[in-house]
């Protein structure tokens, strides 16, 4: 009797593409991904590593496949970093993301409707924009905050009719923004020189009025937003330059357009402006709480004038933000308060309360946790040395890897040799989905 070998049995491509759970699958992933899993989970069954029955397959096809068409995976973020960038930092507004629906399909986003011809771009945005900082006269919108200030200096101090080329910023101003990027790289890259002033620690005011001359295109203040520098210090305020016949241009970074009590020392661009700044760059994706984004402001006069000149510039096309980024930053302006800001303002006996509450519910599964107090911070390259008080979940320390390998995954932070799942940046509606995460990590399994 002569004996089949089993792996003839393994079910054929077509049979498996068309399970009805797999020819869904395709609708909504695509054929090309879906094949693939079906390949694999075909080969392992050949391997001996399935059993070759077609519903075998089809299940490991399943456990296989992906949410979405992409490789990006949701995480919650109860590492007490409000705006952590290696998780996108600000998460969108439930108004920004549907906004991001609407324009993912077709839209107006350069089409008058009225007329039938074509519209200006982003127009919508930048009135959100300039209705969120009154002192403003006019805005723009490019791709990041790098590509903001790149943009002001390739325009002023490149590309102008009277040869001025010259960027005056103080030493202590040269900063490296994150992943190797420095900001006097990124300014020569466009061309323009640094005339550096004062001493690492301490500058004044003469050391700019001597360093302004002919060559000057305009002076830089830049936000060292990810450090702090105290002891022997001094700095030069925004209003002290505004008579040394130049442009000052302040790159807030963090995004902050108006003050706010918990960061006193973190600058804003309604404050900048109304101190004298010509121009005010910054970031969208950070306090702001929306997408990412580099904001330019001007103030009335001048600054409106030169705002209206680097929009020309030719590589303003270059840098210009897409449909998707114009809706949910507009949306993230006239919406409700997105996340960041709810983040930001929460209050902390509200979460110690949630703390205690998820803490509890782990407990009476038999997860060793307990509530504690700690400390979370802005992060994202701003407000640096605030710390806000929060509340956490404390975990024994091989909760951290076995969460961040999760469905969802959770991100939280090792200290003093345990996990804590700090719930600052985390909506109080994800609670649910944090304790599932731990249970399903560990609950009964404590020793």
């Amino acid at each position: 009797m002569t004996t089949v070998d089993p792996r003839r049995r393994v079910p054929r491509t077509d049979a498996v593409l068309a399970e009805p759970r797999i020819a869904a699958a395709a609708e909504r992933l695509g054929r090309a991904l879906v094949k693939s899993a079906v390949t694999a989970a075909q080969d392992r069954a050949r391997r001996g590593e399935l059993p070759v029955e077609q519903e075998a397959v089809v299940s490991a096809v399943l456990d296989s496949l992906p949410t979405t068409a992409t490789g990006l995976r949701p995480v919650l973020n109860a590492t007490g970093v409000l705006l952590h960038t290696n998780l996108g930092r600000a998460p969108l507004s439930a108004a920004a993301r549907a906004a991001l629906d609407l324009a993912a399909g077709t839209c107006d986003v350069e089409l008058d409707l009225a007329t039938g011809g074509r519209g200006p771009r982003g127009a919508a945005a930048i009135d959100a924009l300039l209705a969120a900082v009154p002192g403003a006269a006019a805005a723009h919108l490019v791709n990041n905050g790098a590509a903001a200030l790149a943009l002001v200096a390739v325009t002023l101090a490149t590309g102008g009719p009277d040869g001025r080329r010259e960027i005056v910023i103080a030493r202590g101003e040269l900063v490296e923004i994150g992943d190797g990027f420095r900001i006097p790289e990124l300014l020569t890259a466009t061309g323009a020189r640094l005339r550096e002033v004062g001493t690492t620690n301490r500058v004044s005011r003469a050391d700019y009025a001597a360093s302004v001359g002919p060559e000057t295109a305009l002076i830089l203040k830049v936000h060292p937003s990810n450090f702090v520098i105290s002891g022997f210090t001094r700095s030069v305020e925004i209003e002290e330059l505004t008579d040394l016949g130049v442009p000052v241009v302040a790159d807030i970074g963090s995004g902050l357009l108006a003050p706010h009590p918990l960061l006193p020392d973190e600058p804003d661009a309604a404050s900048s402006l109304a101190r004298g700044a010509t121009l005010v760059t910054a970031s969208g994706d950070k306090l702001l709480g929306g997408p990412q984004a580099g904001l330019l402001l001007g103030a009335p006069g001048e600054g409106a004038q030169l705002v209206q000149r680097i929009r020309r510039h030719p590589l303003a096309r270059a840098m210009r933000v897409d449909k998707l980024t114009l809706a949910a930053f507009e949306a993230t302006l006239r919406g409700p308060a997105p996340p960041t800001r709810a983040a930001l303002d929460a209050d902390p006996a509200a979460l110690r309360g949630r703390a205690a509450r998820v803490a509890g519910s782990l407990a009476e599964a038999g997860v060793d946790a307990v509530a504690v107090d700690s400390a979370a911070t802005v992060g994202g390259g701003g407000a640096p040395g605030v710390t806000l008080p929060s509340a956490a979940i404390s975990l024994p320390e091989r909760y951290a890897d076995a969460l961040r390998a999760g469905e969802p995954a959770v991100l939280g932070h090792v200290e003093h040799g345990r996990c804590l799942l700090d719930l600052r940046a985390l909506p109080p509606d994800a609670d649910a989905a944090l304790t599932a995460a731990v249970l399903a990590v560990g609950a009964g399994r404590e020793r």
